[in-house]
């Protein structure tokens, strides 16, 4: 039924598995406290907090609050980074699953910032979230089945649908304790990096505008 995933979405899942593993041994609370991403002010608010520091923005994304949050989002990198991995090959695909770590959390501490707010932040989420919009991205017309509620659509809809409802969550406040505006943040910085890659080299660009002026 699963094969077996390519290298570096292997080692991803592997990584947070023996994480999660590691984060259920007492002796290692003070050490996973660190590597969560606490907002920037947050060891002023709170004397248990280490305050930020810059590798957080990637050692958050390799942990998880239970069971539950690991379970989807290691279900969702084998089904995502899969065929991702595969089309871009594991440099590019490693680079774009770190990017949207990285930029979820940097949205995650611009929006904690402004709402005052200083709880950490842990899991794979946002990385996640990025896999979900560059699969929309790349593999668009592909149909994924559903089970709840039991639909098939094409992978494009899905993502814009999954999108729309983070957005609305995250305005709403409807799911408390979640990191919305982290999902969305990983959605858009995997946005930027494809369009990034997208575009012609700048020796193309210049040519392009020269035939166009002649």
């Amino acid at each position: 039924m699963f094969q077996r995933p390519p290298r570096i979405t292997q080692a991803l899942l592997i990584a947070n598995i023996v994480v999660f593993v590691l984060q259920q041994l007492p002796q290692m609370a003070g050490i996973f406290n660190q590597l969560a991403l606490w907002p920037i002010g947050s060891q002023q608010a709170f004397l248990v907090s280490p305050g930020f520091e810059p590798w957080q923005l990637l050692s958050y994304g390799f942990m998880h609050g239970g069971f539950g949050h690991l379970f989807f989002n290691m279900l969702m990198l084998y089904m995502m980074g899969s065929p991702l991995e595969m089309t871009w090959g594991e440099k590019r695909f490693l680079t774009f699953y770190l990017v949207c770590v990285a930029g979820a959390g940097l949205c995650q501490l611009l929006v904690t910032a402004l709402a005052g707010e200083y709880y950490p932040v842990v899991g794979a989420s946002g990385g996640v979230f990025g896999l979900l919009l560059g699969y929309g991205m790349i593999f668009g017309n592909r149909q994924i089945s559903l089970l709840f509620p039991p639909v098939t659509m094409k992978a494009r809809t899905w993502v814009i649908l999954l999108g729309v409802t983070e957005l609305v969550m995250a305005y709403t406040g409807w799911q408390p304790g979640v990191a919305h505006f982290a999902h969305l943040g990983g959605m858009f910085f995997g946005w930027l990096l494809i369009r990034h890659w997208r575009r012609p080299p700048p020796s193309k660009r210049r040519s392009s505008h020269l035939r166009s002026v002649k």
